[in-house]
């Protein structure tokens, strides 16, 4: 079962990364493009992942939804933005960055694993630890 509530932390934090990578966030964007995305998956899908405390594979749930849906987000900002400013080639460059977000997924599936796995497992308030 998908938790929307992680999946949501994980899209906020995707693209805020995404839209901050180039400019704030060291060796991402601006310099090598698939640092940026896979460095925005990770965190993000870890986030995301953490956050669902389901373990490995409801991590890797939650950080592929995230990740892939932030990513379209700020692809589709990035579009407008860029069709505004360049016309066709900013449409353009847009599209393929559009087909270059699905590979973000693959990191936010990683991270969002690890996220799962490091997360303490959900405890019944009131239940005694064991």
């Amino acid at each position: 079962m998908v938790k929307w509530m992680a999946v949501l932390y994980g899209v906020v934090t995707a693209i805020v990364l995404g839209l901050v990578s180039g400019l704030g966030v060291p060796f991402t964007d601006a310099s090598l493009p698939v640092l940026g995305a896979g460095l925005t998956g990770l965190i993000a899908g870890g986030v995301a992942g953490y956050v669902a405390r389901g373990g490995l594979w409801s991590g890797l749930v939650h950080g592929f939804l995230a990740t892939t849906i932030g990513g379209i987000v700020v692809a589709l900002v990035l579009l407008l933005l860029g069709t505004l400013v360049a016309g066709v080639f900013g449409f353009s460059a847009g599209v393929l960055f559009l087909v270059w977000v699905a590979s973000n997924g693959i990191p936010g599936a990683v991270g969002g694993a690890i996220g799962g796995v490091v997360a303490p497992e959900e405890t019944a308030a009131g239940q005694p630890a064991t």
